[in-house]
């Protein structure tokens, strides 16, 4: 199997294109592959995909082997990705994912694309879409209890659902191996939950770190850099329609959330190598 290495801000995938590859058992090679000591290393696998409703269709796979509805990062490489290998001469260009079709802008410079603006689609608020098992239209600065612990949360979805709770501690110095399964499993959350712990610096700068269903913490995530800045928003910590600077430990994205609803989300794609892994002997069967 060929694949490419790619990141975004530190949040890392192996891509393979399934226009010339075929995955069997994708859920079992992104467990194999993903593991950063006997496999390539990475939060996940993505597939690059035919679509009958766009340009292109992905399908990404979490570390754990869970599939995954839409990761941000993911939808800027794929641009890169297939710009940068002939598959596409548009720099306008749509993306099925589970949770819908995005709409991406591609930026090259002498061939290369190193900048990708996502149109991310709505943010959604209510509960029940998200989902979280609550009443209301929305789950905005609202208390649970996490170990014990009350806070204070706002949940958001991002065609996945994330939690995002603003602190007083610095984001560097928490143990997110500790508290983020406990949120992730919460019983709020019956499809779990990606949690974001953040820091307001200024009314457009927001300082993250995140906590994954399914990879444990990463580098970076696109979506929930969305799901803070929006959080950011309704918490009237910044404002709509203006762009926020999401500073996240792999690098830095740049979110606007519109009066609309619609979240725009600009950042960088990286390629780190190229290779080919006999899945099979990976596998043990020989």
């Amino acid at each position: 199997m060929k694949f490419t290495k790619m990141h975004g801000i530190g949040n890392d995938y192996v891509y393979v294109n399934c226009f010339e590859e075929t995955v069997e058992d994708p859920e079992r090679v992104s467990e194999l592959i993903s593991d950063r000591h006997f496999g390539i290393g990475s939060d996940g696998l993505v597939l690059i995909m035919p679509s009958d409703k766009a340009d292109f269709r992905m399908r990404m796979f979490n570390a754990d082997g869970s599939e995954g509805m839409m990761c941000g990062n993911a939808t800027r490489c794929i641009g890169k990705y297939v710009y940068e290998k002939g598959m596409t001469r548009k720099t306008e260009i749509t993306l099925e994912t589970k949770s819908g079709v995005k709409s991406l802008k591609l930026f090259p410079e002498n061939g290369k694309v190193k900048t990708v603006l996502v149109d991310m689609g709505k943010a959604i608020i209510k509960p029940a879409d998200i989902p979280v098992l609550a009443d209301g239209e929305d789950f905005i600065s609202r208390k649970i209890e996490v170990n014990g612990n009350e806070e204070t949360v706002t949940c958001v979805s991002m065609g996945n659902p994330h939690c995002v709770i603003f602190t007083d501690k610095n984001v560097d110095g928490l143990e997110l191996e500790k508290i983020g399964p406990s949120y992730e499993n919460h019983p709020l959350f019956p499809e779990r939950i990606n949690t974001e712990f953040a820091n307001v610096i200024d009314g457009n700068t927001v300082k993250m770190r995140v906590w994954e269903r399914g990879s444990g913490e990463t580098w970076a995530c696109g979506t929930g850099a969305c799901a803070t800045a929006v959080a950011a928003c309704l918490n009237g910590h910044c404002k709509r329609d203006e762009e926020i600077h999401l500073i996240l430990r792999g690098g830095d994205l740049f979110i606007t959330y519109k009066s609309d609803g619609t979240v725009l989300m600009r950042g960088p794609a990286t390629t780190v190598f190229e290779g080919e892994i006999d899945i099979n002997t990976a596998f043990g069967k020989e």
